[in-house]
């Protein structure tokens, strides 16, 4: 376990400084190899010529004179090459020549015989080369010349290039560990924004947003994201504070109610006809806010997923058969006609079902006038079944249908009717059907208001109470 974990943008710096150093440690390997093998080749072809040169004097020598001749003519040779030491002996050993023969002395015979020997004196680096050749005298005489090369300024020009190479890759894996800290750093700058706007976030302050424009390419889409988080997150809690004040508001009326009248029959005595009257009263009230609790606790189990699975067989037309026969009366009394038409299966839950369109003709029953009709049509397409409620009445403005189906919404905004309830059954409605997999849609026309739901036909699709 790391004990101070090292931050991005050390690491990224890290990473890099040593990615750029073991580069330039294989650059200058290579770099090394080729410039030894350089100076290795022209070494190699200089003591080879100087072996050429020699042998060339030695062919001249093809008699006694020339053979005493020989170490004038080679003094004069290699006069004008410091770098060199020869040593010139027979097959008994005995010295015929010997030029800088102390560069020579920790060779011994048959060392040198390849032409890659290298040796050390007195701080000079020397490679060499020993050779038999012969004397093309009367009786030809073979001898060993022994060739040494001094290579000490190619042998320092390498260290100066190791030291200089090496130098020069730590410097440069530390200005690249320098640079690319600063790089990272201006590079995760955006990251540090992202931290800054959300640690300043509240819900009070959930007006902070990316600025998109000084946001690098590579970092857009977080930005974007981040931003439409925040946009969600202010539309949540703008609803979830409508949402609040608006149970404060619904509650506040039937809770002052029953405080009100409790406290004026509690003001004096009453007779048992009184208390029983205000008891009736007091249990409407009550009535109403059991209602309005269980409706909320239904929108919250379907917020979170809590629904029933759907998944038996439900006869559509029987639903609404069902339901006519119980609005009838109050469709009677508002003077108000209703007829349905088609029939389709449907997979789900009956009662929830029963409940979802019940919430739309007590809807349209509301907001239908004497003398208008309420028409109910079920028709199935491919894999759903329409369902459409279509009302006559006023038209609902344009800018109120988004937020029908929102909760203790009224297209009137008027929340003192006791009668028009909670203004929660709509939003119960699109819980339920978004519970069986399907979808509700409202237009609203020429005075004529139309919802539609759509659900899954029976063994034709999955559905599901998570979405």
């Amino acid at each position: 376990m790391t004990l101070f974990p090292l931050s991005l943008t050390t690491r990224l710096a890290t990473l890099f400084s040593l990615l750029v150093a073991g580069l330039l440690l294989l650059l200058g390997l290579s770099l090394e190899h080729l410039i030894r093998g350089h100076f290795d080749d022209i070494d190699q072809m200089e003591l080879t010529a100087k072996l050429n040169m020699i042998d060339n004097l030695l062919d001249r020598v093809d008699s006694p004179d020339a053979l005493d001749a020989l170490p004038r003519y080679l003094d004069d040779v290699l006069t004008s090459h410091a770098t060199l030491s020869v040593s010139i002996h027979d097959e008994e050993g005995q010295v015929l020549y010997a030029y800088q023969p102390e560069f020579l002395a920790p060779v011994k015979n048959g060392d040198v015989s390849s032409p890659s020997a290298r040796w050390s004196v007195a701080g000079y680096e020397f490679i060499g080369h020993e050779v038999q050749l012969h004397l093309p005298l009367p009786v030809p005489a073979p001898v060993h010349v022994l060739l040494g090369l001094d290579i000490t300024h190619h042998a320092h020009f390498l260290e100066d290039i190791r030291r200089y190479l090496w130098t020069g890759i730590a410097l440069a894996a530390l200005l690249t560990a320098l640079f690319g800290w600063l790089v990272a750093r201006q590079g995760l700058a955006p990251l540090k924004r992202i931290t800054a706007t959300a640690s300043r976030l509240s819900a009070e302050r959930l007006g902070e947003r990316l600025d998109l424009q000084a946001t690098p390419p590579e970092m857009l889409k977080l930005a974007n994201a981040f931003n439409g988080m925040l946009n969600r997150l202010e539309a949540d809690f703008q609803r979830l504070s409508e949402f609040s004040a608006d149970i404060a508001h619904e509650l506040r009326t039937p809770v002052s109610n029953l405080l009100t009248e409790t406290q004026v029959v509690l003001s004096r005595p009453r007779s048992a006809e009184e208390y029983r009257d205000i008891l009736h009263s007091n249990l409407e009230e009550l009535e109403r806010l059991a209602r309005m609790i269980a409706d909320m606790l239904f929108l919250a189990k379907a917020d979170h997923g809590l629904l029933p699975n759907p998944a038996e067989s439900v006869h559509l037309q029987q639903e609404v058969a069902a339901l006519l026969e119980f609005y009838e009366a109050l469709a009677e009394e508002k003077q108000v006609e209703m007829q349905a038409t088609g029939s389709a299966t449907v997979t789900g839950d009956r009662l929830m079902l029963r409940r979802a369109v019940a919430n739309l003709l007590s809807n349209a029953l509301r907001h239908t006038p004497a003398g208008g009709n309420i028409a109910i049509e079920i028709e199935p397409r491919a894999d759903v079944a329409l369902l459409t409620v279509r009302n006559t009445g006023d038209t609902i403005p344009p800018d109120q249908l988004p937020r029908l189906f929102e909760r203790f919404h009224r297209a009137d905004n008027i929340r003192s009717h006791h009668g028009e309830g909670a203004g929660l059954g709509l939003a119960i409605t699109r819980s339920i059907i978004q519970a069986h997999g399907g979808d509700v849609a409202v237009s609203s026309q020429n005075g004529t208001s139309t919802f539609c739901l759509s659900l899954p036909l029976f063994g034709r699709q999955g559905t599901t109470s998570e979405e």
